[in-house]
C-alpha cells in the first residue's frame, strides 16, 4: 500500500511540474505598457468625426418585420409623416400585401413602439395591429395634418371643405391623397388599401368614405367620433363631459401634446364642485388660450355648427361604394352613439356594403384582450374572437380576394 500511495504522489508531481514552471515563468508587464521605445510604427490617430459613425445600419435581418419611415406630400404641399411596418418572416411570406391605413392625432411613432423593442411586431404594436402583420398586412400609422410630426395646421376634428373649412383640404382629401401615394410608392403593396382606427382614429377612418380613392376597398371604423353633440365625446345630448377638458388641453395646447395638465385637486370631483360651472374650471385652466375650447363654449346648443359636422349626415347624403365593418361596443364610455347612427343612415342606400359589430366592451377593448369587463368575466377572449372570426375574414375577401366572410348585412 505505501509503494502504491508513493507512486501515484510522484506521478502527480511529474505531471504538474510543466505547469507549475510555466505560472513561474510568465513575462512581467513592463514599464509603459506594451509598445517599446524603439517601435517605429505608427499608433492609429483619433478618427475625424470621433467614434460615432454619421450614419448606422443596425443588423435587423432577424426581424419580422420592416419599420419604414416616409413623408407623404398632399395637395396643397403638406407632408405628413407616417410609419409603415412591412411583413417580413416564415409566417407571411414574400409577396404583395394589402395596406391597412390609421390616420392618427396620438403620434405614429408611439403606435409604433408600444412596449419593448424587439424583433417580433406583438413588442412594438398593439394586439390588433400585430396580428395584422402576421396576417400578411402592411400596417401604417400616419400623424394627422399639424400633429406630431406631420406639417400644416391641426384643426380638431377638421369639417369638410365648405362653410366651417375655407380651405382646400380636410381629411377627406388628406386621406385620399396618402392612399394615393401609398399605393404608387410603395413596392409591397398589392395595390388595395383598407383603413381601420378607433375613437379618434375611428372618425377619420369613417373621413376616408367621403369621395373615397379607387384603391380604398375595405374600412373598419371601430368606436368612430359621429355625431359629438348627440353621444360622442363633448357632449351627450346637451350635457357636456367636463372630464373632456383636459383632452381638449392636452391635445391642442402644443403640437406633440406635452404640456401636461395638472388640475390640482385631490379628484376631479371635488375640482368640478370647487369651481362650479364648466366655463370657471377652463377659464382657470387658460382654455381661453385655445381656439377650439372657444368653439366648444360658442356652441352648446345643437345648431347648425354641430349638425352641419355630424358624420352620420354626411354618409347618408349618398350611396356606400366601400365595404365597411363598424364596430361599436356596448358599454362604451366615449362614443357609443356613432357607429350604430351611421348605420342607421347609410344602410338604406349601402349596396350591401355596411356591416355593425357590437361587442360586450368598453371604449376600445375590440383591439386587444377582452375576457373580462369589470367584474364580468366572458370566459374567454371575445376580442380576439372578433379579429380573428369576423374581422381578418372581412378584411381577406376585400382586400386580399378571399373567400365570403359571409357577414350579414
Amino acid at each position: 500500500m505505501k509503494l502504491t500511495k508513493f507512486a501515484f504522489i510522484a506521478a502527480a508531481l511529474t505531471l504538474s511540474a510543466p505547469l507549475i514552471a510555466e505560472t513561474h515563468v510568465q513575462p512581467a508587464v513592463q514599464p509603459g505598457g506594451d509598445i517599446p521605445r524603439n517601435f517605429h510604427g505608427t499608433v492609429p490617430p483619433i478618427p475625424r468625426g470621433g467614434d460615432i459613425p454619421q450614419s448606422f445600419v443596425p443588423p435587423r435581418a432577424e426581424f419580422q418585420y420592416e419599420r419604414r419611415e416616409v413623408m407623404i406630400p398632399m395637395r396643397d404641399g403638406a407632408r405628413l409623416y407616417a410609419v409603415l411596418i412591412i411583413p417580413r418572416g416564415p409566417t407571411t411570406g414574400a409577396g404583395k400585401f394589402p395596406i391597412m391605413l390609421d390616420r392618427t392625432p396620438y403620434s405614429a411613432d408611439k403606435s409604433t413602439s408600444r412596449g419593448s423593442f424587439g424583433p417580433l411586431p406583438e413588442q412594438i404594436l398593439s394586439p390588433l395591429s400585430a396580428e395584422l402583420v402576421r396576417a400578411g398586412y402592411i400596417v401604417a400609422y400616419e400623424d394627422v395634418r399639424g400633429k406630431y410630426k406631420s406639417g400644416g395646421d391641426y384643426v380638431m376634428n377638421r369639417p369638410l371643405r365648405g362653410p366651417l373649412n375655407p380651405t382646400a383640404v380636410d381629411h377627406a382629401t388628406d386621406a385620399y391623397d396618402t392612399i394615393d401615394w401609398l399605393v404608387k410608392n410603395v413596392p409591397e403593396s398589392n395595390g388595395r388599401v383598407g383603413t381601420i382606427g378607433t375613437s379618434y382614429d375611428g372618425f377619420t377612418t369613417l373621413m376616408s368614405l367621403v369621395n373615397p380613392h379607387p384603391a380604398l376597398k375595405a374600412s373598419v371604423p371601430i368606436n368612430p367620433m359621429v355625431d359629438v353633440w348627440k353621444g360622442d365625446d363633448w357632449f351627450h345630448n346637451g350635457a357636456f363631459r367636463q372630464e373632456m377638458i383636459s383632452y381638449v388641453y392636452e391635445q391642442t395646447a402644443t403640437k406633440k401634446s406635452d404640456e401636461d395638465w395638472f388640475s390640482g385637486g385631490y379628484d376631479d370631483y371635488s375640482t368640478y364642485l370647487r369651481y362650479g360651472s364648466a366655463g370657471a374650471y377652463g377659464k382657470a385652466m387658460g382654455m381661453d388660450q385655445l381656439p377650439f375650447w372657444d368653439r366648444l363654449v360658442e356652441h352648446p346648443a345643437y345648431d347648425e355648427y354641430w349638425q352641419d359636422q355630424a358624420v352620420d349626415r354626411i354618409l347618408g347624403a349618398k350611396p356606400l361604394t366601400v365595404p365597411t365593418l363598424l364596430v361599436d361596443s356596448e358599454w362604451d364610455q366615449e362614443d357609443i352613439y356613432g357607429a350604430p347612427a351611421v348605420f342607421n343612415a347609410i344602410k338604406g342606400s349601402d349596396n350591401g356594403n355596411a356591416h355593425l359589430v357590437l361587442g360586450p366592451w368598453h371604449h376600445g377593448e375590440a383591439n386587444a384582450a377582452a375576457s373580462t369587463l369589470g367584474p364580468l368575466d366572458w370566459g374567454s377572449d371575445t376580442g380576439k374572437w372578433f379579429r380573428q372570426n369576423v374581422l381578418l375574414p372581412f378584411l381577406n375577401e376585400h382586400l386580399k380576394g378571399g373567400p365570403p366572410a359571409n357577414i350579414a348585412p
